[in-house]
């Protein structure tokens, strides 16, 4: 830094960045307004209803992420040599608090829960490589298990000679016991024949279909098992319900601070507990701080951007600006997400996936099953239909029909597909009505999912119809110019491609 630069900036924060003193939280809770002007920058056109895909960044969050990066960009030395490793310090050591971890040296700071699934599940596969675990032993996983976390388990576990079980969850779920004695029975499963259980997975909250999973009584399960390893994949978990790893217990615990708790991505920790198998966490892009524990050798994987772990600390301000805090702010979420989807399932005549209790900030509603929602594309197209007709955002999740014949005796119809809304701070009531209003406007214009799949062979067979066009405008093309010329059109012609 040069000799004329000002030692401090605007508000006490040192022009090397935010100040290491921790704020003081202000004596009033937000307003309406404010937030209102922290989310400006969403599009006012559409009712966003999928905070959980990719979280939210408040403009005073992203405002400071600026300031870090020309940090970078003003003296890239300085940055690197001064800067970077206290400030990542500062971020764990606040994650540390939020966790009630018992050491900084717990936490490591990833781009993302796929990431942190990454980091252990290649020390799975290396024991499987190296003969410390035998070739059929077995890692157990959710059946609604994040889609790229359950491929890396295929492409580490069963590479390297692991035999994987899905615990097939009940859907909808009636309570936790059900959840529960499916898990108890893929362990059974896993330990038959001699082998052993060497990792389960388990969710804190399964993507789709949402539902929260007692992660505590699942990690007992497993200590009583014999479970070697226990990983909790928790995406959606912190800013979304309790995070507590020493009362859950398991060795390894992650989660995305992008997606409830107000930070830019991607950025994540990940939880590994003092126990033999942390020593062997490396991350898998290997630097210079390989060998230094996982927590620095996360904390500089090359030259790239690192202001989504920088701004933890300006999240954690943001949410203590809320009554309550992070608490405060899940607790209201999740209470204005279960009357929300309790108010559509009335509108639709449906009924929510789940108890409300076993609900976050996010929950399943049952749609009207007149729409005909019939496979994962129909659900797809729906979804496409809600975003370009209504602009209203929301994911929709196709359940297979399968011992349903009473619901559909009782309610008349077969409900198929769920909508999984979200509540962040920055939803109001008119976004779920707006969802309420397209989903009754579709069931009384007669609306099926057929329909849209209709729309979809028309513009294919369109597309095809062009193709072959130009296909033959070239064709003959061609001709006239072996004719006339005696050469192609190659070098002016370009190939369609199918």
């Amino acid at each position: 830094m040069d000799s004329n630069s000002n030692t401090h900036g605007e508000n006490g924060r040192h022009a090397d960045g935010p100040s290491p003193k921790k704020p003081k939280p202000s004596s009033l809770p937000i307003t309406a307004a404010e937030i209102r002007s922290e989310f400006a920058h969403h599009d006012p056109a559409v009712a966003r209803l999928n905070n959980g895909s990719f979280g939210s960044c408040p403009s005073s969050v992203f405002a400071d992420q600026a300031k870090w990066q020309l940090l970078f960009l003003r003296q890239p030395d300085h940055f690197y040599f001064n800067l970077l490793q206290p400030s990542l310090l500062r971020s764990r050591l606040l994650v540390k608090d939020l966790i009630n971890a018992d050491d900084v040296d717990e936490v490591s700071l990833v781009d993302n829960a796929t990431t942190a699934a990454a980091i252990v599940l290649q020390q799975i596969s290396w024991a499987f490589s190296q003969g410390s675990f035998s070739k059929g032993d077995a890692v157990v996983m959710l059946h609604y298990a994040y889609g790229s976390v359950k491929k890396s388990i295929n492409a580490y576990v069963s590479r390297a000679g692991g035999h994987v079980i899905e615990v097939p969850l009940p859907f909808p779920v009636s309570s936790t016991d059900d959840i529960i004695n499916e898990f108890r029975k893929a362990l059974a499963l896993g330990k038959s024949n001699g082998r052993r259980v060497r990792l389960a997975v388990i969710d804190h909250i399964t993507s789709m279909p949402s539902v929260v999973i007692p992660v505590k009584e699942l990690t007992r399960i497993c200590r009583e098992e014999c479970v070697d390893q226990v990983f909790v994949d928790a995406a959606h978990a912190i800013g979304n319900v309790e995070v507590d790893v020493k009362d859950i217990g398991a060795d390894f615990y992650t989660s995305n601070l992008h997606k409830w708790l107000f930070c830019p991505p991607a950025v994540a920790f990940l939880y590994s507990r003092k126990c033999p198998a942390s020593a062997n966490l490396h991350h898998p892009v290997v630097s210079d701080r390989y060998g230094r524990g996982l927590p620095l050798e996360s904390g500089w994987i090359g030259t790239r951007d690192y202001s989504a772990q920088l701004v933890v600390p300006s999240a954690v301000d943001f949410v203590n600006r809320f009554e309550g805090g992070i608490d405060g702010i899940r607790k209201s979420n999740h209470a204005k997400v279960v009357e929300m989807g309790k108010m559509l399932a009335e509108s639709w005549g449906t009924f929510l996936g789940s108890p409300s209790e076993m609900g976050c900030s996010m929950i399943m509603v049952g749609m009207p099953g007149c729409l005909g929602v019939s496979s994962c594309d129909d659900a797809l197209n729906l979804r496409t239909h809600l975003r370009d007709k209504f602009q209203v955002e929301v994911p929709i999740y196709y359940n297979p029909p399968k011992d349903y014949v009473e619901q559909a005796e009782d309610s008349g119809s077969l409900v198929t597909g769920y909508a999984r809304i979200s509540h962040q701070v920055y939803n109001v009531e008119g976004d779920y009505h707006r969802l309420r209003d397209a989903i009754n406007k579709l069931v009384q214009d007669g609306f099926t999912c057929r329909m849209l799949s209709s729309d979809r062979k028309i513009k294919n067979a369109r597309s095809v119809g062009e193709i072959n066009m130009v296909r033959d405008f070239r064709h003959g093309l061609r001709q006239w110019a072996i004719a006339k010329h005696g050469g192609t059109v190659g070098d002016f012609v370009p190939e369609v491609q199918q």
